[in-house]
């Protein structure tokens, strides 16, 4: 590892980023425009570094990722006036992601989202997964993705500043068939966008679901009930009383589900509705309207007091929409936020919630000599 730091930083200077050192947190040192710097954030217990990288394109918005987790620990775009404000949730130090974080940023793997009680059966073999939600398997196991340290590296493109993180998840960690190499790919682009790609292998048949889990809060503080959503989806899959799909792909109209025309996330949140009571809010996935692999819209989010705007694109078929239900108050992040009972919001587009026992939904294998690709892009703009 010491050696790649090593080459970062030679490659981070050609780009013309300065590679800051001093302590383990978050600086309010701008990064130069267009480019990437780095600096320490941290070690893990056995003293692997843990680097933060800040992608800056050249109207100055700001994508802050370490490469613990590939946790997006901060992301600053501009409101209707041009003020910049942090829209992610997250924590100012790596001690605080480590020690309790619900996947503040993360990125997941191997399996995204649930599998009914953490088995699934591939190739007429049974594979039991680690319980970690209730009765479920959840976002990876004990330690997903998001609780690894990836190999990074930095390069310019012609879209924007780049971070490459890497990883290799060995046969059997967490339960999970194959060796897969995975590589995710974060670039920053001129229109605001934060562009996210996933590519992975593996050398034996596996299941894979990969997605990111940031919070946001276009705002930049307070609740999202006010944050006007629009997803394309005339389905969703409704799900038992421990958020497992029951199989069924249920039509939302004249459900409190139906966001094809943009309605505030608390207009009907409250409703006397048995999917809600399960979910203690919206925590569903919405089968989008357009066909598998295909890049396309996702949602679109709009925060009337700012005017900004969060379009997600993804080839993925569908979007978790969940909507900070299990906040509470307890943590405490950046700014000495004490995060609230709906003060986040998720937009993971993924595949669908326990689709290895869903035969029903789109395939989630990967078999060697197959390349899995994904794609997942949070476009800011605002509306005047």
């Amino acid at each position: 590892m010491q050696t790649n730091y090593q080459w970062l930083k030679i490659l981070s200077t050609s780009l013309g980023a300065a590679a800051l050192v001093g302590c383990a947190g978050i600086s309010d040192a701008p990064a130069q425009k267009g480019q990437i710097n780095q600096r320490p954030f941290g070690q893990m217990k056995d003293g692997t570094p843990v680097t933060l990288f800040t992608l800056r394109n050249n109207k100055g918005a700001e994508a802050g990722i370490i490469n613990y987790g590939g946790l997006v620990i901060f992301l600053k775009v501009p409101d209707r006036n041009g003020h910049f404000d942090d829209v992610v949730l997250g924590y100012n130090n790596l001690a605080d992601y480590i020690k309790d974080s619900p996947y503040f940023g993360a990125m997941i793997g191997r399996y995204g989202n649930r599998i009914a009680k953490g088995k699934f059966t591939l190739d007429g073999k049974e594979y039991t997964l680690a319980i970690n939600n209730g009765p479920n398997a959840l976002h990876g196991g004990l330690k997903g993705f998001d609780k690894v340290v990836w190999e990074p590296r930095v390069f310019a493109t012609l879209d924007g500043p780049s971070l490459e993180l890497r990883y290799t998840s060995k046969d059997g960690e967490e339960g999970y068939p194959g060796t897969l190499t995975v590589k995710a790919t974060y670039t920053l682009a001129e229109d605001n966008a934060l562009k996210l790609e996933y590519t992975a292998t593996t050398d034996k048949d596996t299941v894979l679901n990969l997605t990111q889990h940031s919070y946001f809060n276009l705002a930049g503080k307070g609740d999202i009930l006010n944050h006007q959503v629009m997803i394309p989806a005339d389905k969703f899959t409704p799900v038992d009383s421990t958020l497992i799909p029951t199989g069924e792909l249920k039509p939302i109209e004249g459900t409190p589900f139906d966001f094809r025309a943009p309605t505030a996330i608390g207009a009907r949140i409250g409703q006397d509705d048995e999917q809600l009571k399960f979910g203690g809010g919206y925590d569903h996935n919405w089968v989008v309207n357009k066909p598998t692999g295909q890049l396309g819209l996702m949602g679109r989010v709009y925060e009337p007091t700012t005017g900004r705007v969060l379009e997600v694109f993804s080839t993925e078929p569908g979007l978790q929409f969940y909507t900070g239900n299990f906040l509470d108050g307890k943590l405490t992040g950046k700014g000495g936020w004490a995060y609230q009972f709906r003060n986040g919001f998720c937009m993971e587009a993924q595949h669908y919630p326990d689709s290895p026992n869903q035969p029903n939904f789109p395939s989630v294998v990967l078999k060697p000599g197959k390349e899995y690709r994904n794609t997942i892009i949070f476009k800011f703009s605002v509306q005047k």
